[in-house]
Protein backbone atom coordinates (compact mmCIF):
# COMPACT_ATOMS: atom_id res chain seq x y z
CA UNK A 1 0.00 0.00 0.00
CA UNK A 2 1.39 3.29 -0.90
CA UNK A 3 1.55 6.13 1.64
CA UNK A 4 -0.49 9.78 0.85
CA UNK A 5 2.04 12.25 2.60
CA UNK A 6 -1.11 14.57 1.12
CA UNK A 7 -2.75 13.10 4.12
CA UNK A 8 -0.30 14.31 6.84
CA UNK A 9 1.38 17.09 5.12
CA UNK A 10 -2.81 18.50 5.59
CA UNK A 11 -4.05 17.86 8.37
CA UNK A 12 -2.12 20.01 11.16
CA UNK A 13 -3.50 17.27 13.83
CA UNK A 14 -1.46 14.56 12.15
CA UNK A 15 1.29 16.56 11.24
CA UNK A 16 1.76 17.51 14.71
CA UNK A 17 1.61 14.08 16.43
CA UNK A 18 4.06 12.60 13.95
CA UNK A 19 6.42 15.47 14.63
CA UNK A 20 6.08 14.59 18.46
CA UNK A 21 6.78 11.34 17.64
CA UNK A 22 9.72 11.57 15.27
CA UNK A 23 11.40 14.06 17.85
CA UNK A 24 10.50 11.59 20.65
CA UNK A 25 12.68 8.69 18.99
CA UNK A 26 15.64 11.18 17.83
CA UNK A 27 15.68 12.12 21.70
CA UNK A 28 15.72 8.77 23.16
CA UNK A 29 18.06 7.91 21.09
CA UNK A 30 20.44 10.52 21.31
CA UNK A 31 19.82 10.25 25.52
CA UNK A 32 19.01 7.07 26.39
CA UNK A 33 23.35 6.05 25.79
CA UNK A 34 24.55 8.61 28.32
CA UNK A 35 22.86 7.12 30.99
CA UNK A 36 25.04 3.98 30.45
CA UNK A 37 27.96 5.85 29.86
CA UNK A 38 30.76 5.72 33.06
CA UNK A 39 31.85 8.82 31.87
CA UNK A 40 28.12 10.85 32.30
CA UNK A 41 27.30 9.20 35.06
CA UNK A 42 30.75 8.31 37.69
CA UNK A 43 32.15 11.18 39.47
CA UNK A 44 35.23 12.40 37.95
CA UNK A 45 38.65 11.17 40.44
CA UNK A 46 39.30 13.72 43.01
CA UNK A 47 35.46 14.99 43.21
CA UNK A 48 34.36 15.57 46.89
CA UNK A 49 30.56 16.77 47.89
CA UNK A 50 30.38 20.21 48.83
CA UNK A 51 30.74 21.17 52.85
CA UNK A 52 28.17 22.65 54.61
CA UNK A 53 29.31 26.27 54.30
CA UNK A 54 30.13 25.73 50.37
CA UNK A 55 26.57 24.32 49.71
CA UNK A 56 25.25 27.08 51.41
CA UNK A 57 27.44 29.71 49.06
CA UNK A 58 25.66 27.48 46.66
CA UNK A 59 22.45 28.65 47.02
CA UNK A 60 23.21 32.03 47.50
CA UNK A 61 24.83 32.14 44.10
CA UNK A 62 21.74 30.82 42.75
CA UNK A 63 19.70 33.02 44.81
CA UNK A 64 21.31 36.47 43.58
CA UNK A 65 21.51 34.82 40.33
CA UNK A 66 25.04 34.70 39.47
CA UNK A 67 24.13 31.67 36.68
CA UNK A 68 22.56 34.37 34.65
CA UNK A 69 25.74 35.85 34.52
CA UNK A 70 28.42 33.44 34.87
CA UNK A 71 28.40 29.91 32.76
CA UNK A 72 30.31 26.95 34.63
CA UNK A 73 30.79 25.06 31.83
CA UNK A 74 34.09 25.43 29.72
CA UNK A 75 33.58 24.20 25.84
CA UNK A 76 35.99 22.32 24.43
CA UNK A 77 37.76 25.17 22.31
CA UNK A 78 41.63 26.21 22.19
CA UNK A 79 40.18 29.80 22.79
CA UNK A 80 38.32 28.30 26.10
CA UNK A 81 40.99 26.18 27.16
CA UNK A 82 43.74 28.76 26.95
CA UNK A 83 41.57 31.41 28.75
CA UNK A 84 39.88 29.15 31.79
CA UNK A 85 41.40 25.48 31.67
CA UNK A 86 40.72 22.17 30.93
CA UNK A 87 37.27 21.94 29.32
CA UNK A 88 34.01 20.60 31.41
CA UNK A 89 33.61 17.27 32.26
CA UNK A 90 29.87 15.41 32.69
CA UNK A 91 31.96 13.61 36.00
CA UNK A 92 32.32 17.55 37.68
CA UNK A 93 28.74 17.86 37.49
CA UNK A 94 27.11 14.71 38.61
CA UNK A 95 26.40 15.82 41.90
CA UNK A 96 25.31 19.34 41.21
CA UNK A 97 21.40 19.24 41.62
CA UNK A 98 20.78 21.43 39.42
CA UNK A 99 23.78 21.69 37.67
CA UNK A 100 24.79 25.21 37.19
CA UNK A 101 26.07 25.17 33.42
CA UNK A 102 24.92 28.53 32.67
CA UNK A 103 24.49 29.45 28.81
CA UNK A 104 25.65 33.59 29.29
CA UNK A 105 28.44 34.73 29.61
CA UNK A 106 28.27 38.41 30.41
CA UNK A 107 30.96 37.32 33.20
CA UNK A 108 33.38 35.10 32.81
CA UNK A 109 33.10 31.38 33.00
CA UNK A 110 33.47 30.03 36.86
CA UNK A 111 34.29 26.71 36.77
CA UNK A 112 37.98 26.94 37.58
CA UNK A 113 37.96 30.07 39.49
CA UNK A 114 38.63 28.35 42.85
CA UNK A 115 42.08 29.00 43.85
CA UNK A 116 42.56 31.39 41.23
CA UNK A 117 42.13 34.64 43.51
CA UNK A 118 42.43 34.78 47.50
CA UNK A 119 39.76 35.26 49.72
CA UNK A 120 40.03 38.53 50.14
CA UNK A 121 39.87 39.58 46.02
CA UNK A 122 36.51 37.74 45.64
CA UNK A 123 35.38 39.59 49.19
CA UNK A 124 36.25 43.17 47.88
CA UNK A 125 34.81 42.31 44.47
CA UNK A 126 31.71 41.52 46.01
CA UNK A 127 31.28 44.49 47.32
CA UNK A 128 32.97 46.42 44.87
CA UNK A 129 33.59 45.09 41.83
CA UNK A 130 35.42 47.94 40.03
CA UNK A 131 37.58 48.17 42.57
CA UNK A 132 39.38 45.13 41.27
CA UNK A 133 37.83 45.09 37.69
CA UNK A 134 37.66 48.40 36.50
CA UNK A 135 35.55 47.51 33.39
CA UNK A 136 33.16 45.65 35.24
CA UNK A 137 29.21 46.05 35.00
CA UNK A 138 28.66 43.31 37.64
CA UNK A 139 26.77 44.58 40.37
CA UNK A 140 27.77 44.94 44.05
CA UNK A 141 26.17 42.50 46.68
CA UNK A 142 26.96 44.50 50.23
CA UNK A 143 24.45 42.63 51.94
CA UNK A 144 26.13 39.68 51.49
CA UNK A 145 28.53 41.04 54.55
CA UNK A 146 25.77 41.81 56.63
CA UNK A 147 23.24 39.05 56.35
CA UNK A 148 24.53 36.10 59.30
CA UNK A 149 23.46 32.28 58.60
CA UNK A 150 22.05 30.32 60.97
CA UNK A 151 22.28 26.65 59.60
CA UNK A 152 19.06 25.58 60.60
CA UNK A 153 18.03 24.02 57.12
CA UNK A 154 21.62 23.16 56.27
CA UNK A 155 21.77 19.54 57.72
CA UNK A 156 18.38 19.15 55.80
CA UNK A 157 19.83 20.00 52.58
CA UNK A 158 22.42 17.90 52.89
CA UNK A 159 20.08 15.03 53.97
CA UNK A 160 18.27 15.84 50.43
CA UNK A 161 21.43 15.64 48.50
CA UNK A 162 22.63 12.07 50.05
CA UNK A 163 19.14 10.93 48.43
CA UNK A 164 20.80 12.18 44.99
CA UNK A 165 23.75 10.16 45.74
CA UNK A 166 25.72 12.90 47.36
CA UNK A 167 28.14 10.74 49.76
CA UNK A 168 27.38 12.89 52.86
CA UNK A 169 28.36 10.67 56.03
CA UNK A 170 26.45 10.93 58.89
CA UNK A 171 28.61 12.87 60.73
CA UNK A 172 28.67 15.92 58.17
CA UNK A 173 25.07 16.10 58.48
CA UNK A 174 25.51 16.36 62.27
CA UNK A 175 28.04 18.88 62.17
CA UNK A 176 26.44 20.41 59.15
CA UNK A 177 24.81 23.72 61.54
CA UNK A 178 27.38 24.16 63.66
CA UNK A 179 29.70 24.35 60.43
CA UNK A 180 27.50 27.00 58.86
CA UNK A 181 26.37 28.92 61.92
CA UNK A 182 27.37 32.86 62.49
CA UNK A 183 29.11 32.60 59.31
CA UNK A 184 28.15 35.62 56.93
CA UNK A 185 26.78 34.55 53.59
CA UNK A 186 30.14 36.99 51.78
CA UNK A 187 32.06 33.94 53.86
CA UNK A 188 29.94 30.84 52.12
CA UNK A 189 29.59 32.57 48.70
CA UNK A 190 33.31 32.38 48.76
CA UNK A 191 33.64 29.38 49.74
CA UNK A 192 31.67 28.18 47.57
CA UNK A 193 33.70 30.19 44.75
CA UNK A 194 36.72 28.60 45.92
CA UNK A 195 35.58 25.04 45.63
CA UNK A 196 34.99 25.72 41.95
CA UNK A 197 36.95 23.15 39.24
CA UNK A 198 38.66 21.61 42.69
CA UNK A 199 38.65 17.83 40.73
CA UNK A 200 40.11 18.88 37.37
CA UNK A 201 42.85 21.86 36.56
Amino acid sequence: MKFNHEIVEKNIGLLGIFTVIAISIGGLVQITPLLFQKDTTEPVNGLRPYSALELEGRDIYIREGCVGCHSQMIRPLRAETERYGHYSVAGESVWDHPFLWGSKRTGPDLARVGGRYSDKWHEVHLLDPRAVVPQSNMPAFPWLAENVLDGELTAKKMEVFRGFGVPYSQEDIDNAKKAVEGKTEMQALIAYLQSLGHALK
